[in-house]
């Protein structure tokens, strides 16, 4: 007990406070690592708009029309025509090898079959393999294309008369310029943040098992476990809270993102969810009592949390399994009510749910840490950590110091789940929110002034397209938006009075449709379905009762609309959101297992035999050796991510077997020599698991997947290519998923190797280094 204090809640947290100073781990963890997180994602999203997206142009026409079309996409928003390719298949190299995001075929006679009629078809040929970035140059480009349409000369139309048009107005609610940092950035923040929440909360007590003394935390608290847990968890509350503002500063503040609900509910909720995950890291090491075991839970725990919590896959698309869990995690509701204020700026009492969920798992969290302190307190146990033998000296082989590495990965429990269990278990608990991969039946609303035949038709149509599902009619827009804030429905389509007698008297109609944009995929979904059914609609009205086969109803198609534009999504054709996101983060989390796995071997070498174990692991051939072992222990949970786990989940694959097994060896390498380099700094094998497991998220959206490396400011795309997950994921998404070849993705397999070779010259460099300096 520190002296001069008096046991209590005080003097447990001055204890705290004093070991945080004192232990450089413990500092960088609470501090160190969320700011460079936060400026890491501040720093990515800095273009919070998506401009400039490449796009390859296919002018097969070469007509004074064609032109007209090549120019309006020239200088539509968001996208840029960089290349104009000759024909169709080199057009699709370049979008393979990802020199475009997408492609605009215009075809032979464009220009003459305008004239005569004959609704000439443009398609947009885009990436959805890259789902962010396809979808925002697949939108630009549809926009482009159908202005070209409309200002084409009114002489090539017919001029007989025609039925007005169906024209769906769009009111974008809560995000209207389609700022993607008040989308994701708003939610990746404190995701960031609870991950070291749980694992700060962890190291604190696992240390008491280990390094620290619980007989001595429990004589300061003067023997109360209540008193132990609440002053041992104080600091920790008051210095994440100011992180939490720091992180709200950054929205609000710097990216100048508007807060439009209650602040105090969102700042109470704050609270709650430091405590609720405080308590689970906490909670998490009373049961276990072992700090690399209990941390490895903590990470299961909470990694993947942000795709449980509903922000890129909504809940109402998830499994029940993928609910189920989600409802028992904190940061599931605290999304919620950060959305719901932040973003919707909804009443708060639409917010009592979620906040009451978010309270409940708080208290109740909190109250098992406490339980099972009071449990461990009537019998305290001081548990040594694991020192593992050191190697034995003499000469080192290639041979030799595989056989030892494999060895000593195989007996070390931090290690062998790290390398080896962790992707088996991130394999089967990773992918759940996205098992239904499209987004079906979401729920609208129609407030039906006009109540005739059109309008009933149109509701039909509504109700029987897959994306929606028309859940409420109320009788008034007021009503619809009350049913919108309590997240009944996700739009809303208002078919006004005198909709019918507008068609029919050739004027037009316009329908005004309010979609929410808080959450993208919701927004594209929802707004999808309205446009195509609303255009079902019209076409129908259009052709007066004429079959679809029939030359009569092809002429009033054309008469409507004299270029038909096909929208046709690549590589991933069904828009399977879990196809998108899961290939590229199992190349992640193989990344981020294996080097902490690594790196714990580092620290674990250290623990057991200080300076000169570690000196044995510096040369040249100890380093080849070693990292073969590595690779001989990655292969079967590489296999089981990019081979079996694909096919067993649905998602798309080649068989490009050479060209995967080609970039997974310097992609192994490349990661097993980083975790040699950083693991010969570290004096203790909890280290790498503390820094590293927090990074992930931010990691991700670097590689250029979610967020295209357009967007992504040129110093720090640069940057990131220090990392093997930036050109790994990029090369093997392309090979695995959208069927490149070597060819396609060399420049990327030649920075794999030029990084294998520089890491472990860096390896064998750090490891002499960090002896000579004593640490």
């Amino acid at each position: 007990m520190p002296a001069g204090h008096r046991p209590g809640i005080v003097s447990v947290a001055v204890r705290e406070v004093t070991w945080i100073w004192r232990d450089k781990v413990a500092l960088l963890l609470v501090v160190g690592i969320p700011l460079l997180a936060f400026a890491l994602l501040a720093a990515t999203f800095s273009n919070a708009v998506i401009r400039n997206l490449h796009v390859d142009v296919v002018d097969q026409d070469r007509s004074k029309t064609s032109l007209t079309f090549v120019h309006a996409i020239s200088a539509a928003p968001g996208v840029d025509v960089d290349r104009r390719s000759d024909d169709l298949n080199d057009a699709m190299h370049a979008v393979r090898s990802g020199k475009a995001i997408a492609a605009v075929y215009i075809p032979t006679d464009l220009e003459r079959d305008i004239q005569s009629g004959r609704r000439p078809q443009i398609v947009i040929f885009f990436n959805k393999q890259f789902f962010t970035p396809g979808n925002v140059a697949s939108g630009a480009l549809q926009g482009a294309v159908a202005a070209a349409v409309a200002d084409l000369p009114p002489g090539r139309r017919p001029t007989s008369f025609q039925l007005g048009p169906l024209i769906v107005e769009q009111y974008v609610l809560t995000n209207p310029a389609f700022n993607y940092a008040q989308f994701l950035l708003r939610a990746i923040l404190p995701t960031v943040l609870h991950v070291v929440i749980a694992i700060a909360a962890g190291y604190a007590v696992g240390s008491e098992f280990g390094t620290r003394d619980i007989g001595d935390w429990l004589e300061t608290a003067g023997g109360s476990s209540l008193t132990a847990l609440v002053g041992k968890l104080l600091p920790y509350f008051i210095i994440f809270q100011l992180m939490m503002v720091i992180g709200l500063g950054i929205i609000h503040g710097l990216f100048e993102i508007p807060f439009r609900g209650n602040a105090a509910l969102v700042g109470v909720s704050a609270s709650l969810l430091i405590i609720a995950y405080l308590s689970i890291g906490a909670l998490l090491q009373l049961l276990v009592r072992n700090l690399a075991f209990g941390l490895s839970l903590t990470g299961i725990v909470c990694s993947p949390a942000f795709g449980y919590a509903g922000v890129g896959f909504p809940v109402l698309a998830m499994g029940a399994f993928a609910r189920g869990w989600g409802a028992l995690l904190p940061l599931r509701w605290y999304i919620q009510i950060l959305f719901d204020q932040a973003a919707r700026g909804v009443p708060a009492q639409d917010s009592v749910t979620p906040f009451m969920m978010l309270g409940g798992l708080a208290i109740a969290y909190f109250g098992l840490a406490w339980i099972r302190l009071r449990s461990v307190s009537r019998r305290p146990v001081r548990i040594p950590v694991d020192r593992p033998v050191p190697p034995g000296r003499g000469r080192i082989s290639v041979v030799r110091a595989f056989t030892d590495e494999y060895g000593r990965v195989l007996r070390d429990r931090g290690a062998f789940s790290l390398i080896v269990l962790a992707p088996l278990i991130y394999g089967l608990f990773y992918p759940q929110p996205y098992l239904g991969q499209l987004i079906k039946d979401v729920p609208v609303a129609v407030v039906d002034d006009d109540r005739s035949n059109v309008s009933l038709t149109i509701i039909q149509a509504l109700d029987a397209h897959e994306n929606l599902k028309v859940a409420l009619r109320p009788t008034t827009l007021a009503e619809a938006q009350r049913a919108w804030a309590r997240r009944e429905v996700f739009g809303i389509l208002s078919i006004p009075a005198g909709t019918e007698r507008d068609v029919l008297k050739g004027g037009g109609a316009r329908l005004p449709a309010f979609v929410d944009s808080a959450y993208f995929l919701l927004y594209n979904r929802t707004l999808q379905g309205i446009q195509e059914s609303v255009g079902a609609v019209r076409a129908d009205l259009a052709a007066r009762s004429a079959r679809p086969d029939s030359s009569l109803y092809r002429a009033a198609l054309a008469g409507s609309a004299p270029v038909e534009i096909l929208n046709q999504p690549l590589f991933n054709p069904t828009g399977g959101y879990g196809s998108y996101i899961v290939p590229a983060a199992f190349v992640l989390i193989l990344q981020q297992t294996l080097l902490m796995g690594v790196a714990t071997v580092g620290g674990a070498t250290f623990e057991g035999g200080g300076h000169a174990a570690r000196r044995n692991r510096n040369a040249l051939m100890a380093v080849i050796g070693q990292s073969l072992a590595h690779l001989l222990l990655s292969l079967p949970g590489y296999t089981l991510f990019l081979v079996v786990l694909p096919r067993v989940y649905g998602f798309s694959a080649n068989e490009h077997v050479f060209e995967i097994l080609a970039l997974a060896i310097p992609f192994i390498l490349s990661v097993s020599f980083l975790g040699q380099f950083v693991g010969s700094w570290f004096k203790r094998r909890e280290t790498a698991v503390l820094l590293f497991i927090a990074i992930s998220l931010p990691l991700f959206f670097l590689v250029g997947v979610a967020w295209p490396p357009e967007a992504i400011p040129a110093g720090l795309r640069t940057t990131s290519m220090i990392l093997p997950s930036t050109s790994g994921i990029d090369a093997l998404v392309r090979v695995n998923q959208m069927g490149a070849s070597l060819v396609d993705v060399f420049g990327d397999w030649v920075r794999l190797w030029v990084l294998a070779g520089a890491y472990a010259l860096l390896a064998v460099a750090g490891t002499r280094i960090a002896s000579a300096r004593g640490g």
